[in-house]
C-alpha cells in the first residue's frame, strides 16, 4: 500500500501578497482539513535536498474548548504526518510516516546495534520526545529522504528527570552528529536546554554542555547552526514572567561552553511565545523565522549579516491570523535561493487549524 495519503499534491489555496520591504511573498496551505487540528512543524522537524522539502506535523480532531487553549480532542488520538514539495514548497503531498504502526501508533523502541552513516547523500534524523514512557525521547534515521525510517531508538535521559527532544541537530562527520536538546530543570520543570554529542553513528549519546544557565522562567526549543569547525550559534525560547523573546547564544569551542550572543532580540509577543526556526543561508548569512502570538497575529522574521551578533529589521512576512494558536516554523532555503517557511496557522480563532507555507525572498531585506 503506498505511503501517500494523498495521492495528488495538497494545495487548497495559493495568495499573493504585498508586503513592506518584499515585492511579494506567496501564502500556501500545505494542508487543510474541515474540522481538523494540525499543528506544530518545529516539534516534527523540515528536512531538504535542493527543490525537494519534507516537513512533519502533528493531526488531530479540532475541539475548541477556550480561547487560551489549543482546539485539539486530547480524547481523540493525534499522529504524525508528513508533507512533502517537489517544486520548491509550491505544491505538497500528505504522507503517513513509515515508523506508524496499521493503528497509527508509534512503534516500540529497539536496540541499535551498528552505526548510522550520517554523510549519506539521503540522510535525514528526527528526534522527538515520547509520552510512553514518560520521560523520554526517540532518535529515528532515514537513508532514502524520509521514506522510510529506521528505529525508534530510544535516547539516554543525561541523568535528568526529562528531555524532551525536538529535532535540532548538526552532522560534523560520518558517524558525528551533535544534539540540541530541552531537559527539566533542576526542580523538575521544563525549562533549560542541554548539548550532546555521538561520534559512533549514533549507538551512544553523550552529554556535553548546558547552554546558558538555568533560568527562572523557561530557556527552551532550540534551533542551531554550525558557522565553523568550532563555532556554532542556537536561538532559544525564553519565558521570564509574561515576557517571550529569543536568545541567542554562541560558542567558539565547538559546544563545550556558551555565551549569551544576543539578548532579547526579538519578541514572540503575548503571554504564549513561539520557538525559532535558523537557517544559514548560502551567502553566509542567518535567517530566523517565528510565530508573533499577539495582535496583529502572524509570522515574522529576521535576518544577521554577521553570524547572530546584530539582526536587522522586523520582516513581517503576514500579519492576517485570526488568534494567538500559531506559529512553530520550521524553514529551509531552496535551490533559487529563497526560503521556504512552514508553520501552523488559523484564519479565526473557532476555525480549524492548518499547515501553511510563505516561500520568500531574504535579498529583498
Amino acid at each position: 500500500m503506498s505511503r501517500t495519503v494523498f495521492a495528488v499534491a495538497v494545495m487548497l489555496s495559493f495568495l499573493t501578497v504585498e508586503t513592506a520591504g518584499a515585492e511579494s511573498m506567496e501564502h500556501i496551505v500545505v494542508y487543510r482539513e474541515p474540522g481538523r487540528f494540525a499543528g506544530w512543524p518545529a516539534n516534527n522537524g523540515i528536512w531538504s535536498w535542493g527543490d525537494e522539502i519534507v516537513v512533519g506535523f502533528v493531526e488531530g480532531r479540532f475541539k475548541f474548548v477556550s480561547p487560551f487553549d489549543h482546539p485539539i480532542d486530547s480524547a481523540e488520538p493525534e499522529t504524525t504526518r508528513f508533507a512533502r514539495s517537489l517544486d520548491g514548497g509550491r505544491t505538497w503531498s500528505i504522507e503517513v510516516p513509515s515508523f506508524l504502526d496499521k493503528k497509527g501508533k508509534q512503534r516500540a523502541p529497539v536496540e541499535r546495534t551498528r552505526p548510522i552513516d550520517f554523510s549519506h547523500p539521503d540522510f535525514a534524523m528526527r528526534l522527538r520526545m515520547n509520552r510512553t514512557p514518560p520521560g523520554h525521547s526517540r532518535i529515528y534515521y532515514s537513508r532514502d529522504r524520509c521514506h522510510t525510517w529506521e528505529g525508534p531508538y530510544q535516547l539516554p535521559k543525561f541523568d535528568q528527570k526529562f528531555i524532551m527532544a525536538r529535532t535540532d541537530y548538526l552532522v560534523d562527520g560520518p558517524h558525528l552528529a551533535t544534539a540540541f536538546i530541552t531537559s527539566t530543570k533542576k526542580n523538575g520543570r521544563e525549562g533549560r536546554v542541554l548539548c550532546a554529542r555521538t561520534t559512533d553513528g549514533g549507538q551512544t549519546w553523550k552529554f556535553v554542555s548546558w547552554v546558558g544557565p538555568e533560568p527562572k522562567g523557561f530557556s527552551i526549543m532550540p534551533s542551531s547552526v554550525r558557522l565553523s569547525a568550532t563555532d556554532i550559534v542556537t536561538i532559544l525560547r525564553r519565558k521570564e514572567g509574561p515576557k517571550h523573546w529569543l536568545d541567542a547564544y554562541r560558542s567558539s569551542d565547538d559546544g563545550r561552553t556558551w555565551r549569551l550572543q544576543r539578548e532579547q532580540f526579538a519578541s514572540t509577543g503575548g503571554s504564549h511565545g513561539n520557538p525559532p526556526s535558523l537557517t544559514a543561508l548560502g551567502d553566509g548569512r542567518l535567517a530566523v523565522t517565528y510565530g508573533y502570538r499577539s495582535a496583529p497575529f502572524g509570522m515574522r522574521a529576521r535576518i544577521s549579516d554577521d553570524g547572530g551578533d546584530t539582526w536587522g529589521d522586523e520582516i513581517v512576512l503576514r500579519d492576517d491570523a485570526g488568534c494567538w494558536d500559531l506559529g512553530y516554523p520550521a524553514t529551509t532555503q531552496r535551490a533559487d535561493g529563497k526560503l521556504v517557511t512552514v508553520y501552523y496557522y488559523n484564519d479565526a480563532l473557532k476555525s480549524e487549524r492548518y499547515i501553511a507555507a510563505t516561500i520568500w525572498d531574504p535579498d529583498e531585506h
